[in-house]
């Protein structure tokens, strides 16, 4: 599903008696439509709104709904099963809700066996639900096998006019991997296109191949970032290729390489975002790099890259290693004390511009896991937990350099029974990686997980960070003295509010209204950067609403 970037959003919450219901706090507005009763399908996402209507997905088990609401009384008008064609006698497996240029597809994929193509179509939705009798294909691509398809992969630019989408498959036999990126407009005509196979030696000591990120802005321009590396062992040093390849609309398209240049240390994820003045900035994780050329895969502390789009330049480049305080936090003082790394399970949440043109990362320690199954065979019931915990907020300075860093003190799970069996395909292969955005399986929302997280909100200067918390934690911001969530249905909402400095400022609700929905993370829409669509539940309660400046 699409990466969720949360730039300036509402206005700071002060003097807070915080209860996510049909109250105002302050200046913010919260209201609710009626309950939903129609039961076919949990809302798991809200796609968008337009034509004074709210467009949504549900999920049931393996059926998928088109949830259409009105716009002002947030009603629910229709809730239709999506059913995809047949494409060559095979079903188009569901893939993707989205809403582009005020034009509302469905996406589907299928592969074909005799022709070893992975395909994947849109289908255009009117306003009254019904699909189209007709479709689009948006790619046809040669893979090597059905095991080794790979995945399809998407973002939208920020004024939703352009939905960008990224094929990568691996070709084993030839020692080699294939990527494909497209823009489609409203119409879903592709404006542009690039395919590259890209061959690799992973005999080679320590071999990485990363598929980092993508993006487009709303100039229609493209960007990808790689990233290679490898051991070289007769010069005991780690060998490194990290690149963003611009594709630019006013070039006609044509690849341009920015070269990104450093030695001893190894990149472990990255992500980009498009700023003002034509700038890309690129941050991430990264580990050190020992004598012998072998990388430790630790995180030592987060990098940031600004490229200058018109010059194709790397213009900053800076390291900053975690500081002693953040590691005690999140180590504790003995290991702290000692040097240690943090572990590999921080991932980026998001990335927020700051008005000095520095940047605010927030990075959310997210991992799941299988526990325990039963049943035989293709029946068989498996129970996984999604894991949802502290965040780490780091503020950079325009330079790139580390303004400040705090952790927000938090502990969530959830845990989910299904019979499905393939919920994390296509986003590794051995060496190579995608990086294929933040978020939970859309199969598993509505299960749980979509209480978990965090919503950022910046204003002004000022950082809040909302979340769900287990009410015995009130008042408290030590990560060593919180409490689990357990039951999500008796969660309250919390404030973590930072000043320039960093310092944390935390705000809870006085009292708890008993039997109130409880605001969920997971799901929400930003409509503009005073108008949000949020979807609140508790229990088999389930709220549509609108949270406004």
């Amino acid at each position: 599903m699409k990466k969720l970037l949360f730039t300036v959003l509402v206005a700071v919450f002060a003097n807070l008696s915080l209860c996510f219901a049909q109250y105002n706090i302050e200046n913010l507005k919260f209201k609710y439509g009626e309950e939903i009763t129609d039961e076919k399908g949990k809302l798991v996402q809200i796609v968008g709104e337009s034509n004074s209507k709210i467009y949504g997905l549900g999920v049931n088990k393996s059926k998928n709904f088109l949830k259409i609401f009105s716009s002002g009384e947030m009603k629910l008008l229709s809730n239709a099963e999506i059913i995809l064609p047949e494409i060559k006698d095979k079903e188009l497996e569901f893939e993707e809700l989205t809403l582009v240029g005020g034009r509302l597809y469905v996406i589907g994929s299928v592969y074909h066996n005799k022709t070893k193509t992975f395909t994947l179509a849109a289908i255009e939705i009117t306003e009254s639900g019904k699909l189209s009798s007709s479709f689009i294909t948006l790619f046809e691509s040669t893979v090597a096998k059905k095991s080794a398809r790979g995945g399809f992969y998407y973002r939208k630019s920020s004024d939703e006019e352009r939905l960008m989408v990224l094929h990568a498959s691996m070709f084993e036999k030839e020692d080699a991997m294939k990527y494909e990126a497209k823009i489609f407009d409203p119409s879903m005509a592709s404006v542009f296109s690039y395919s590259e196979k890209i061959g690799y030696d992973d005999s080679k000591k320590d071999y990485q191949f990363l598929l980092a990120d993508f993006d487009l802005n709303n100039n229609d321009d493209a960007f990808i970032v790689i990233y290679e590396s490898y051991r070289d062992k007769k010069a005991k040093e780690k060998v490194v290729k990290f690149e963003l390849l611009a594709f630019k609309a006013t070039n006609n398209y044509k690849k341009e390489v920015v070269k990104i240049n450093f030695t001893d240390k190894e990149i472990i994820n990255c992500s980009m975002l498009a700023v003002k003045n034509n700038v890309i900035q690129l941050t991430g994780f990264y580990s050190s790099v020992r004598e012998n050329g072998k990388a430790n895969k630790e995180l030592k502390g987060i990098f940031n890259a600004t490229i200058d789009e018109n010059s194709n330049k790397n213009t900053n480049l800076k390291f900053n290693d975690f500081d002693y305080a953040t590691k005690v936090k999140l180590l504790g003082e003995r290991r702290a004390n000692k040097g240690k790394d943090l572990i590999p399970l921080y991932q980026i949440q998001s990335i927020i511009e700051k008005e000095d043109g520095g940047l605010i990362v927030l990075s959310e320690m997210r991992y799941s896991y299988q526990g325990s199954s039963s049943g035989i065979g293709p029946l068989a019931v498996s129970n996984y937990v999604f894991v949802s915990n502290e965040i780490i907020v780091t503020s950079l300075k325009p330079d790139g350099s580390l303004d400040w860093c705090n952790v927000v003190a938090k502990q969530q799970s959830a845990a989910v029974s299904t019979i499905s069996l393939n919920l994390f395909v296509g986003g590794s292969i051995g060496t190579f990686a995608v990086g294929a955005g933040f978020g939970f399986p859309v199969a598993m929302l509505g299960k749980g997980p979509e209480y978990l997280g965090a919503i950022p909100v910046y204003e002004n200067g000022q950082l809040s960070i909302i979340f769900n918390d287990n009410k015995k934690n009130k008042g408290i911001t030590d990560i060593e003295e919180i409490k689990p969530l357990g039951n999500y249905n008796s969660a309250v909402p919390t404030l973590f509010q930072f000043d320039k400095t960093g310092k944390i400022t935390r705000k809870d609700p006085e009292e708890v209204i008993k039997n109130e929905v409880i605001i969920r993370p997971g799901v929400f829409y930003r409509k503009t950067n005073t108008d949000y669509l949020i979807y609140s539940s508790r229990k088999s309660q389930d709220k549509l609403g609108r949270m406004t400046l």
